[in-house]
């Protein structure tokens, strides 16, 4: 193999050995697509083949042709999932069985089962499923999901972001909307839950890697929940003026969430060691306010009062075992309370620019309000 582990050539070679693929060029930014993998976006780059590969890619899981009946953790850096993951009505137990992770299970159509590609142009592809699922509750769901993914040129990006580009920084991004449709014979409600669209990118962890989560200073309720599985020490979550620092090395499972109340659209990390910044950039329907609850509790008090933005850093499980390592930057749609043949959809954005500390910290300040030394520093 002529590329090294860490360049975009080598992870595109493994994944072309097991599923077929789709590549969107923009300039020497390149998005690689798995349409076998519900059209997630695996891995991307600034600079061709030789370039820095962004996403985490399970190489051993790739070449192996073992599989899990609960989660194949691939990897991928932006794949499409419903929420909740926990409660009563959680899509990924079954009813009845305890909320422990022996018994999590993530449904088919959102693990191994290939999505139709509808349209396939040089900087955007469109992939389609229907499926059912059906919830801890008892609730069956009848759904269509439409996803479309578009590279966004270099010289886009400014303009999007309203942000100046330094002349050192090299850059890749790209946007993905994803709509869900209500196909069946009755209303989605409250009652007998509601499902989100929820979306999940893994990168690549390491001691040098900081995630960067601004929330609103004003608001009801905690600013950051850090109790998911278990509160976090303070050497790996700090909470300052309007900002989370959460330290995303993969070797302690830990998640944070922020509240409707008090999420901003957008979220990030920085890499010190490739010096390399990503961002991520939601939609916020301003006059939502239920969002599900991925709590693992078989029966919740508010299975409304969920998360509209989570960062994850992985790591070992009770049993030693672990699914990366990586960490994770997601976000998601409000509750779905969708009619029959109603849809609604979710846009992401993501964003990585690679470039000198100086050009990059005018980016980071715009955009995610703190500066990269400041984020250097905060586990300092």
């Amino acid at each position: 193999m002529p590329f090294k582990k860490g360049q975009y050539g080598y992870d595109f070679q493994i994944i072309q050995e097991k599923f077929s693929t789709i590549e969107l060029v923009a300039e020497s930014s390149r998005v690689v697509l798995a349409p076998e993998l519900q059209g997630r976006v695996m891995t991307s780059t600034t600079s061709g083949k030789e370039g820095f590969s962004f996403g985490w890619v399970n190489h051993e899981l790739l070449k192996s042709d073992n599989r899990s009946e609960q989660f194949n953790a691939f990897g991928g850096e932006e794949r499409f999932w419903l929420g909740p993951e926990g409660g009563q009505f959680s899509v990924y137990f079954e009813e009845g069985k305890p909320m422990q992770m022996a018994n999590w299970k993530v449904p088919a159509a959102l693990d191994i089962m290939p999505w139709e590609v509808q349209e396939v142009m040089p900087e955007m592809a469109t992939f389609y499923k229907e499926f059912s699922l059906k919830n801890y509750s008892g609730t069956k769901f009848k759904l269509a999901v439409t996803r479309r993914v578009g590279i966004i040129f270099p010289d886009e990006i400014a303009d999007i972001l309203k942000v100046e580009i330094g002349p050192s920084v090299k850059s890749v991004a790209y946007e993905s909307l994803n709509q869900v449709k209500n196909t069946g014979e009755q209303d989605w409600n409250r009652q007998t839950g509601l499902l989100s669209i929820w979306m999940l990118s893994m990168y690549n962890p390491s001691p040098g890697v900081t995630i960067v989560v601004p929330f609103k200073k004003e608001g009801t309720g905690p600013k950051v929940k850090d109790d998911y599985f278990g509160n976090i020490p303070a050497d790996r979550l700090k909470i300052a003026d309007g900002v989370a620092f959460f330290k995303a090395d993969g070797k302690q499972r830990s998640k944070i969430g922020i509240s409707p109340e008090r999420a901003l659209p957008v979220l990030g990390s920085y890499d010190t060691q490739n010096r390399c910044l990503t961002i991520l950039e939601t939609t916020i329907n301003p006059e939502a306010t239920a969002y599900v609850n991925s709590e693992w509790e078989e029966c919740q008090q508010e299975p409304f009062k969920g998360d509209v933005i989570n960062a994850y850093n992985d790591g070992p499980l009770g049993n030693g075992a672990q699914l990366g390592p990586f960490y994770e930057l997601e976000s998601s749609s409000e509750a779905l309370a969708l009619q029959v043949g109603e849809a609604r959809f979710h846009v992401q954005r993501t964003y990585h620019f690679e470039g000198s500390e100086d050009d990059l910290n005018r980016i980071s300040q715009k955009i995610l309000g703190v500066s990269l030394q400041t984020i250097k520093e905060a586990f300092d």
